[in-house]
């Protein structure tokens, strides 16, 4: 009798982890398909002339201990010091007292090895007005000077207003911000970059945004967490309680994501798995209820072959996948994907000899750029990701990400261009002296955020069309069409494998992972 066949579309973290969970756990052969030539989807790492970018910038965090055991199964964490025990036990939370982080000083030295997850501190800022804020905004001294006394009383004004009077029903994000802001801050911190991200006012985005991505944030969680960190100094090893964008530490593997997913690759083909580059899928056969077959052509030969499937785990856009399949497809549900909508994003990555700071340097993470006048979007700095992302340690390698749509002017713009614009706008930041600038890279991200408007509000048909075939089960964030973060897309695939394992016939628990209690921002 011959094993059976998984046929997974999509080489990122949900296909992968999908792909390996099989091998691990059951007789059922994998095979990938990727259609670009990299594995890791949006959590890849480019390697530009020995300096690395992450596409997006990807913590490795999170609140569910089978995705953080699972990381650490893989990449042991780096040994630390004793008084760094308390923020790791932060990080790990239930995964704190595991063989692979009981005893944290035994951690392999990241100098010696390179399969060696790091303990990382996070810093994020909004440059606003060329002025820096915390990320999340601090009810601190500093937060109020830099903002004026007559602009703090209007937020705070402003804030009580939305608190008394907030709106019903919540319509658009901007009144998901509104309600939990207030109007003076949402203008002031929130509006410009969102619309940036998204290129459509806030008040055409569904409110599902915010809730996906900063339920639990919002001034008052801020002043907790802030009285709650003045009035102890222990906060103990549970995660679970605290907001994620109030996370102050998380893992990060040496040479960024990628290097992971890349490792995680090799152990599937190792195990017995497929995983096949630049091979796109066109196409889903149907019998009755069930996915029969997958067409797929090899972008090297452009010969389409049809590979029988036992079961079909897609992490590809939706839209692609409901035009793929072969049949009769509602009129309604081919409507509602055809007008599913994705918001792109390219990265401008600039090698700088120093910055125009003090010391030459940036101590941040990332940079929300909250100002109106420039395009770009975000800034990350990457030597503080990992130090070992750089080739030149006293460089300053950056990389700044601007928000598009796949064929609009900016994303055709050529690369020379798109290099010049970063150095321009580098300097109208204040950041970074032209003269400084030793060399730059553009990476193109196509559909790096499902959007929620165009046919989202038509997705319920979509769902239910799809979810009546018994062997093709939807994960990842394009494959859910939901933001979700890294660990979000994982567990999608690993409560996939647990449904067809066990024999599962539901779906809705999948639907469910970052919507529920247990995966969400707010506990």
């Amino acid at each position: 009798m011959s094993k059976r066949t998984a046929v997974i579309i999509g080489a990122g973290p949900a296909g992968l982890t999908a792909a390996f969970e099989f091998l691990k756990r059951s007789d059922i052969r994998p095979v990938v398909f990727e259609s670009t030539d990299m594995v890791g989807g949006i959590a890849r790492t480019v390697n530009h002339r020995g300096n690395r970018i992450d596409i997006g910038g990807h913590r490795f965090f999170s609140k569910s201990a089978r995705v953080t055991r699972w990381w650490l199964s893989m990449f042991p964490l780096q040994g630390i010091k004793v008084s760094e025990i308390e923020p790791a036990g932060k990080i790990l939370g239930d995964a704190m007292h595991t063989p692979e982080a009981s005893n944290l000083e035994s951690g392999p030295d990241p100098t010696k090895t390179d399969r060696v997850m790091l303990f990382r501190s996070r810093i994020s800022r909004i440059l606003y007005r060329r002025q820096f804020f915390k990320y999340p905004l601090s009810l601190e001294f500093a937060t109020f000077r830099k903002m004026g006394f007559v602009n703090t009383a209007r937020i705070g004004v402003s804030y009580l207003w939305a608190k008394m009077i907030p709106i019903k029903p919540e319509a658009s994000l901007q009144d998901f911000f509104i309600n939990r802001f207030g109007h003076e801050l949402y203008t002031t911190f929130f509006k410009n970059y969102t619309e940036k991200v998204w290129g459509v006012p806030c008040t055409e985005i569904k409110p599902d945004w915010g809730a996906q991505r900063i339920k639990g944030l919002s001034i008052s969680k801020v002043l907790g967490q802030a009285i709650k960190s003045i009035l102890t100094k222990r906060m103990g090893f549970r995660q679970k309680g605290i907001e994620t964008s109030l996370v102050d530490y998380f893992l990060y593997p040496k040479f960024g994501p990628g290097q992971l997913w890349e490792d995680v690759a090799a152990q599937v083909q190792e195990k017995g798995g497929k995983v096949l580059l630049r091979h796109t899928v066109m196409g889903l056969q149907c019998e009755g209820k069930k996915i029969s077959r997958v067409e797929v052509r090899d972008e090297a030969t452009g010969e389409i072959q049809t590979v029988d499937a036992d079961y079909v785990i897609s992490t590809m856009p939706i839209r692609d996948l409901v035009k793929g399949i072969r049949g009769a497809v509602p009129d309604d549900v081919g409507l509602a994907a055809r007008d599913l909508q994705y918001r792109d994003f390219l990265t401008v990555g600039v090698l700088y000899s120093k910055l125009k700071t003090p010391d030459g340097k940036l101590p941040d993470n990332w940079i929300y750029v909250q100002e109106a006048d420039v395009k770009v979007g975000r800034i990350q700095v990457f030597n503080n990701w990992s130090p070992y992302l750089i080739d030149n340690p006293d460089h300053m390698w950056l990389g700044l990400e601007y928000f598009c749509q796949e064929g609009d002017e900016l994303w055709a713009t050529p690369d020379s261009e798109l290099i010049n614009l970063g150095i321009r706008e580098m300097a109208s930041l204040g950041l970074a002296d032209p003269k400084n600038f030793v060399d730059g890279v553009v990476i193109r991200m196509p559909k790096a955020y499902p959007a929620y408007f165009g046919g989202y509000e038509r997705f319920h048909l979509i769902r239910q069309y799809v979810d009546q075939f018994e062997n093709l089960f939807l994960i990842g964030r394009n494959g859910m069409h939901r933001y979700n973060n890294q660990d979000h897309s994982m567990l999608t695939a690993m409560t996939a494998i647990d449904n067809i394992l066990e024999n599962i016939t539901t779906k809705e628990n999948i639907w469910k992972v970052n919507t529920e209690a247990e995966y969400h921002e707010k506990k």
